[in-house]
Parts: C-alpha cells; structure tokens; sequence
C-alpha cells in the first residue's frame, strides 16, 4: 500500500486513503505544482489473483477515459506501471456513491431517482454514440457517485467493451448479478446498448424500492404509491429478451421525461376527455362525413409516399407537428437525406414559440438520436440505413458537427461535435473544402478537452500558437461561397471570441500581435464588402462591435497592461 506522505512519480503527494475495493485502494493526492487534487487508483500485483487480466481490464479501462470527454465521466489524467503496483491517476469526485445513500436512507423518491437515470441515460448515450460504440455493462448504485450539486458521475470502467459488429457473443461473462442482463452470462449474444439499458433498469429498481432487484416483484409491490408509468419503464428496460427492452437510450430518456403520462390514472383521464369529445362531435362528424372522406383519402394518397410527408411538414402549422412528417419520411425511407437535413435545419433555424431560433436544444438532440436510433421492424437502424448513402451521410455528419458545435444549447458543445466531424474528414464525397474544414473542426474540439487543462497535471501538452494556425486556417477565405450566412457569422464569432479571450495565451505562446490583429482585420473586410443580407445585420453590427473590443484587448495584453490572469498588471505604477 502507498504511504500517506508519499510522493509518487516526482509530483503527486498522497493525502489520505478514501476508498477500499476488491482489488484496489483509491487514494486522495495533491499535486503541488498545480495545486490541484487527484485521485489514485492503486493496485498491487503481489495482492492480485490473475493479475494479467486484471491489469488488461485497467489498460482497457484507462484506454476508454481518455478518449472520452462527458461532463458526467471522470478524466483519466496520468497512468503509471511500477515495479510492484499499477496506478490510475484521475479526477478527484467529491461525494458519494448511490449505493451509500441506499444504506443510510433506504428507497429514494421517484422525482429524485428519474433525474439520477435522465443523466445516467445521457452518459450511456454518449458512450453509445461513439464510434465503435462502448458498452458500460456494470452499472449500479455502487458505480454511481452522486456529488453535492446533485450531478452524477459514473465511475469503475472496468468492465466497459466496445462493441463488435460481427461478434456472436461475448468472450468473457463481466457485470454484477442481479443487475446485469441475460446476455451478459454468455449464450445469448454479445452484449450491446441494450444491455445497458437493462442494467439501469435494474438499477432502478433498487433505487426506488430499496430492494435488490427481483424479477417476480414489480416495483409497486414494494411501495404502491410509486407511478405506474415508472412501473412500466423499470419493466420495459428489464425485459429478458433484449428486443422487447428500449432500443435506444434517446427512447429511454423520452420516456422518462414523460413517465407521469404512462400512468393508468393520466390514461384514463385522457379516454375520458377522449369519449367525451368523440360523443359531442359524432353528429358534425355524420354530416361531414362524405366531403371528408373524400379528402382524406386524397391526402393520405399524396402523404403516405416520401415526397408527400416533406410537402406536408413544408406546410405545417407548428414545429412539433413539421418534425412528426419529417419523421415520418426518414421511416419511410431513411436512405434519403433530404428528411435528415430538413430536420436539422429546423432544430437550428426554424423559429420557436418566440418567433426565435439559431440554437439546437437538448430536447431536439435527444429526438434526432430517437429518430437515428429508430429500428421499426428490422434488426437495423435509420442511422444503419443512412449510412448506406455515403453522400448523404457524409453530409449529414458535417451539418451535425456544425450544429453540435455552435449552436447546441446556444452556446455550441465542442466535444459532442468531435465524432461527426472526424466522420465527415473521413469523407469520399464531400468536396474538398468542406472536408478540410471538418478536419479543422475536429482538432479545436479536441483541444476544447485540453487546451489550459496543463495536461491536467501541471504539464502543458497543447500549444495555443498550433490552436491559432487552426482557428485562422478554418476562417480563412469567403465562408458565405462555403457554407449559408448564419454559419459564416457563427465561424467568425468564434475566431474573435477565442482572441479577445486567450489574447495573453495567445502572446505567451509566440503569436505575433500583428498577426491577431491582421486576421481581425480580414474578418472586418469580410463582413464590410456587402455578402451579408439584412436578414443578419444585427448580428453583424454586433460582431463589428466585438471586433473593436477584441483590437483594444490585443494592444492591452502586448503592452502589458494585463496579464495572464485577467487583470491589470500595475507594477511600477
């Protein structure tokens, strides 16, 4: 075991010992160049059955994380093989897992345990979306720790796998018993998203009753005054045929979000507003009855073919109602990519209750993956079928990379775009520009993860100078002849943004102020030579605007009246 006082590979201090397990001990750490706390993992190869294999599954482990970037996943920051012990060095999580709350105050509320499982949901999303996709396949109280903000953190890896398209089943039965799925004890295939999704299920089940999972006891049987609509979820995630499970984790979550309208009370209530209205209107339905026959009949001519559903959403009345046609025509044929581009620009662009857009919602983020995920009657995907038309992906991947990257919950998520972007500069068909450009985007979302994180350890791994040659590389040129209006003001904001933000990180790595003042210059250029309709002048004029701040920012940072914390250095004054 490690000494608390150590100090391990030259920087890490060991603090005190907080967590036992099987076969490791995690420890708190301080490094003190960057004065921040760490936790590490350790485990001993002298106290370790089957060691080998053990420490294939720490490598897997370590592998995943640090390819993964999730506000609700740790982050691997430093890995070390001693001579006698391995060490997993990673984010220090404040808190305490689901299974302690479980002990000290038994069943949680429903309100409580439907938000831990959205979040948990959306993990498992993410991890499902990577590609290949990785599969948790041990989630449980224990594994979740909830911190003081009320957010949650999956922790333990061990036991993650990505998934292999061709594989019959898995070569080694991993999970915990009364959690893990029928899949998981071989001979029933390999495991896939689905597994997860009966593992929080199962997970579920123990949170809300405070009883380990039981497949003979529904959750009311324990406490009856629980939701029947979050009944039927917990049964529907635990179904022992996989096929019968949510297919996807987007489907899951919409049922979350709506489990209080699966109650048998809400059901009954809405048939009987339902009879209600039906007897009120069944004498202006009789004589309505022929001239609306005759309609129906030719609308659900020209709607039941794909064409027909684009023209209707085209003429709908609401957002909600545009995307259900649309929907409807990525069913029918999810192929074609006129549908999928069609509702993407309606996430971005198409105007909310307020008459305002330019933002992708998590609402409409988790529908568009409902909708990837879809399988309809088949064993295959609507995403499975659009990636069969290579142009049509490709540039679906581009437009999503875009959305994720400047417009997800208005303020843009750098990392969620990374996976779409590396797809499209994979890309045969795209042209040219578009591919470079996703190639551009790729590496700043990446650095997103680590730009200013001092390898997390209190090394520098990235260069703001290389970040700069990227970002002026992906403006350069007339964007408006590359991609519509809106995009090119959104990429130009975000140049000027980055400047006026990182002027001194900028400076300390060996950009020049000519060339941050140069390159504003240009976007100035741009946005005064008449390309941008007056459909986007108030955006213009208030980039014109930021410009001009940002120039005062660069001639304050390179005469040194600030420094690299922010403020004014006034020494000498």
């Amino acid at each position: 075991m490690l000494e608390i006082g150590t100090i391990v590979d030259g920087k890490y201090k060991i603090l005190n010992k907080i967590g036992q397990g099987g076969m490791s001990t995690v420890y708190l750490a301080m490094n003190e160049r960057a004065n921040k706390q760490w936790a590490i993992k350790e485990v001993r190869k002298d106290g370790t059955k089957d060691y080998e294999f053990v420490k294939q599954g720490l490598v897997a482990e370590t592998d995943i994380l640090k390819r993964l970037n999730h506000p609700h996943l740790p982050s691997i920051i430093d890995v070390i093989d001693c001579d006698d012990t391995f060490l997993i060095v990673m984010d220090y999580i404040e808190g305490r897992t689901l299974d302690y709350w479980l002990k000290k105050e038994g069943a949680q509320p429903q309100e409580r345990v439907v938000e831990w499982a959205k979040q948990i949901c959306d993990v498992l999303g993410y991890l499902h979306s990577r590609k290949p996709p990785i599969i948790y396949r041990d989630l449980k109280p224990s594994n979740v720790m909830l911190k003081p903000d009320g957010q949650i953190m999956i922790i333990d890896f061990g036991t993650a796998r990505e998934f292999k398209e061709y594989n019959v089943e898995d070569t080694r039965c991993l999970g915990t018993q009364g959690y893990a799925a029928p899949e998981q004890y071989g001979g029933h295939g390999q495991t896939d998203g689905r597994t997860d999704i009966y593992n929080l299920g199962a997970t579920m089940y123990h949170l809300l009753t405070g009883q380990y999972p039981h497949k003979e006891y529904s959750i009311r049987r324990w406490n009856p005054t629980l939701s029947t609509g979050l009944e039927e979820i917990v049964l529907k995630c635990t179904k022992e045929d996989a096929n019968e499970r949510y297919q996807s984790c987007a489907e899951l979550m919409y049922a979350l979000e709506h489990y209080s309208e699966l109650d048998a009370e809400y059901k009954k209530k809405q048939g009987r507003k339902w009879k209600t209205f039906v007897a009120s209107c069944s004498l202006t339905v009789l004589s309505l009855a022929a001239c609306v026959g005759f309609k129906f009949a030719e609308n659900s001519a020209t709607r039941n073919s794909y064409d027909g559903y684009i023209r209707a959403a085209s003429t709908a009345a609401g957002q909600d109602e545009r995307t259900e046609y649309l929907r409807d025509a990525v069913n029918l044929d999810p192929s074609e990519g006129e549908a999928w581009m069609d509702i993407l620009d309606q996430f971005i662009y198409g105007e909310d209750s307020n008459g305002v857009k330019d933002n992708f919602t998590q609402e409409e983020d988790i529908t568009i993956k409902e909708i990837l995920g879809y399988k309809g009657s088949g064993n295959k995907s609507n995403e499975d079928y659009l990636e069969g038309n290579e142009e049509a992906y490709d540039e679906f991947a581009f437009q999503m990379g875009l959305a994720y990257f400047y417009y997800y919950n208005g303020d843009g998520n750098k990392q969620l775009s990374r996976t779409w972007f590396e797809t499209a500069a994979e890309s045969d068909t795209l042209d040219a520009s578009k591919q470079k450009r996703a190639e551009c985007f790729a590496k700043i979302a990446g650095y997103y993860s680590n730009l200013d994180s001092q390898d997390k350890a209190g090394d520098s791994e990235f260069s703001y100078k290389t970040y700069w040659e990227d970002l002026v590389e992906l403006t350069d040129g007339d964007l408006t002849t590359v991609d519509n209006e809106r995009t090119a003001l959104v990429m130009y904001n975000e140049l000027v943004y980055q400047v006026y933000t990182n002027t001194v990180k900028f400076q300390r790595d060996g950009v020049l102020e000519s060339e941050l003042q140069g390159q504003l210059d240009k976007v100035q250029e741009r946005l005064n030579d008449g390309f941008f309709s007056d459909d986007v002048r108030e955006d213009k004029e208030k980039l014109l605007s930021d410009i001009e701040t940002a120039k005062r920012q660069i001639i304050a940072a390179y005469s040194g009246q600030i420094t690299e914390t922010g403020g004014e250095d006034n020494a000498g004054s």
